[in-house]
């Protein structure tokens, strides 16, 4: 299995992270992920090769996520989290890693909890609020965040390089949510469509800053911290977290319709299919050419939200896009550059 992302899927190498010198070079970034996934094999993958299963899985679940009609956003991390409970409980004790962790780390898998099942929400919410697309091409801001803050905790360097993806990834940003001081009420469009937009659009932000700061953590306690152990502290205090704002906010019933009872159970198998076919190729491919392949969430989004949506996406978001991938592409191609030298 790979690491989950705030969103509950798998991670994907951020370029912002340096590996430590006791990694390999092309590793997943996450150390305490490539110890749990095993030493990478020297063969190929023909199931990476051949098969968009893996590219496709995490996109299939976020799919899903917006089909629901009747379940808050909230509610759908809940039942996320209890999917994915019932899985690492097993791999804990087979592990025998118990439920608590290092004690010097117990604030560290606190925070990466707190932060990783935040964005998740978030993630989830974006998803229900704007549209499949521009959710999607706003997350791919996250390596950006995370350059940032690995140099601000964890002392990284941050080249002009960064700098130039940073211009390029908030430029394409600003094209998907069209301000209005900026392009005029007629380009960015009025009234609730707009306001509802507004409000996935900075969700998708707030999940890329949360999710580049979890990542930050993981890559801060490395090695010390079993993998599975790093997931349980993210469902389990995702699940505290959901219930407390469910109750609080008034939204917790179960679903009415039992498609959305399908939809809430493919989103945990095509999550957690996505992590293993992820993983998979992680474990014998450079975290390079994977972290670029990944920038296909954003062709399977555009392509979803044409076909089960009837959504065709603007110009403005196309023009977001490019310059979001250019910037995600561009940090994955240089890092995979450095590691090859």
């Amino acid at each position: 299995m790979r690491p989950l992302d705030s969103s509950g899927v798998a991670e994907v190498p951020e370029p912002g992270l340096r590996l430590t010198d006791d990694a390999p070079q092309g590793a997943i970034e996450e150390p305490a992920a490539a110890e749990a996934a095993g030493t990478p094999g020297t063969g190929r993958c023909w199931l990476f090769r051949s098969s968009p299963c893996g590219l496709c899985a995490p996109q299939v679940a976020s799919l899903f996520v917006k089909k629901v009609q009747d379940v808050h956003a909230v509610e759908i991390s809940a039942f996320r989290c209890v999917f994915q409970m019932l899985v690492i409980i097993p791999c804990l004790i087979y592990r025998k890693t118990g439920f608590i962790g290092p004690k010097g780390q117990r604030i560290f898998l606190l925070l990466r909890g707190v932060l990783g099942s935040t964005a998740m929400i978030l993630l989830y919410y974006a998803f229900q609020a704007t549209s499949l697309a521009d959710a999607t091409v706003i997350t791919f801001s996250s390596p950006v965040f995370t350059s940032i803050f690995a140099c601000i905790f964890l002392k990284e360097k941050y080249s002009p390089w960064d700098a130039l993806f940073t211009v390029f990834t908030i430029t394409g940003v600003i094209l998907i949510v069209r301000p209005p001081f900026l392009f005029g009420a007629s380009a960015a469009g009025g009234g609730e469509s707009y306001s509802l937009h507004l409000k996935g659009t900075i969700a998708a932000v707030a999940h890329a800053v949360f999710g580049a700061l979890t990542l930050v953590i993981l890559r801060k306690m490395g090695k010390s911290v079993d993998y599975f152990l790093s997931i349980w502290y993210y469902v389990i205090l995702g699940l505290l977290e959901s219930i407390i704002i469910l109750f609080i906010i008034g939204e917790w019933s179960l679903p009415y319709c039992g498609l959305d009872r399908l939809f809430l159970i493919l989103i945990g198998l095509f999550g957690l299919g996505g992590q293993v076919f992820l993983t998979k190729a992680i474990q014998i491919e450079k975290a390079g050419p994977v972290a670029i392949m990944k920038t296909m969430d954003v062709v399977f989004a555009f392509i979803f939200q044409i076909i089960f949506f009837n959504d065709v996406p603007t110009w403005w978001t196309v023009g977001g896009a490019l310059c979001v991938i250019a910037s995600s592409t561009g940090a994955a191609v240089r890092k995979w550059c450095q590691g090859s030298k």
